[in-house]
């Protein structure tokens, strides 16, 4: 497969919200993701096209590149703000919610911002296993991306390395995740009650089901993902997530997407495996790149 169109560079800010009591919110871990950031978008319902207005949080990804001595050296970062546990920096994780009263236990809502910056090593890990919040933040538009230098417009422009078959699984795992969820299937639960209460079940989690369903399929049928979804997919979707299509009809149209899925894991045109050897190289040459500047 031939890599895409360069993207252009997008020098917004990097700046992260500060540190927490958090595992994966330090200071020093939201130093090291914010001065190596090579790329960061919107990834959540506003990206998709299926926010309500007045609902939603703001979801944002990233990864980044960090210095020697967490790459090739032992150097940790403090498990937390004050933490004097460590924990190998993997990502900077943050949500703003968690700034009132109650904290870590505060659902996400409208104007808060949840944002992640992977290392670059750990994102691409991911990427590579096929994992669909992962592989989005290839397929975001100009217009939501937050930042992207020269090695992120790269690897947006090589997003293609990264598709391949492994990504049906992923797709169908999380579609079923959230299907139980949103039905109250054995061992799930909704962190909605107030949605099971007013439509029968919750229409964020079977959206989101749907949605995956729908991601997944052009993936494997084309190597892409549009954002926002095409219509007339967008409108069901929001339809779906307001509770105006009847649980049965939405269990009917999630059933469709997940048998396409399971048919697409052996008959997808898509490769049978992401070319490692290039993100391998990409990530040598990047993190080189990235060390000679420092």
């Amino acid at each position: 497969m031939q890599a895409n169109a360069r993207p252009g560079v997008i020098l917004g800010s990097r700046a992260l919200p500060p540190a927490f009591e958090h595992p994966h919110a330090s200071e020093e871990a939201r130093l090291l993701a914010e001065q190596g950031t090579v790329l960061r978008a919107q990834v959540g319902s506003g990206v998709h096209g299926t926010s309500i207005t007045g609902q939603d949080d703001r979801d944002e990804m990233g990864l980044c590149l960090e210095p020697p001595r967490f790459v090739t050296g032992l150097a940790r970062v403090p498990a937390g703000r004050s933490s004097t546990a460590t924990v190998e920096f993997e990502q900077y994780h943050r949500h703003t919610v968690w700034d009132r009263p109650g904290g870590l236990a505060n659902r996400s809502g409208a104007g808060d911002l949840d944002v992640v910056i992977y290392s670059a090593r750990k994102w691409a890990r991911l990427g590579l296993s096929g994992n669909p919040s992962v592989l989005l933040l290839l397929f975001v538009p100009d217009e939501e991306v937050v930042y992207r230098d020269e090695i992120g417009a790269e690897l947006t422009a090589s997003a293609d390395r990264f598709v391949s078959r492994l990504a049906a699984d992923r797709f169908l795992g999380y579609l079923q995740a959230q299907k139980a969820a949103m039905t109250g299937a054995s061992g799930a639960h909704t962190n909605r009650p107030e949605l099971v209460r007013e439509h029968g079940y919750d229409t964020k989690y079977a959206m989101h089901a749907l949605r995956l369903g729908l991601q997944g399929i052009e993936l494997l049928t084309t190597g892409r993902i549009t954002l926002p979804v095409p219509e007339p997919g967008r409108t069901y979707l929001r339809s779906v997530r307001r509770g105006e299509v009847p649980l049965p009809e939405v269990l009917t149209s999630i059933a469709d997407v997940e048998r396409q899925l399971v048919a697409l894991q052996s008959a997808s045109d898509v490769p049978a495996e992401p070319d490692r050897a290039w993100v391998d190289d990409w990530l040598h040459r990047s993190y080189e790149a990235f060390w000679a500047g420092l």
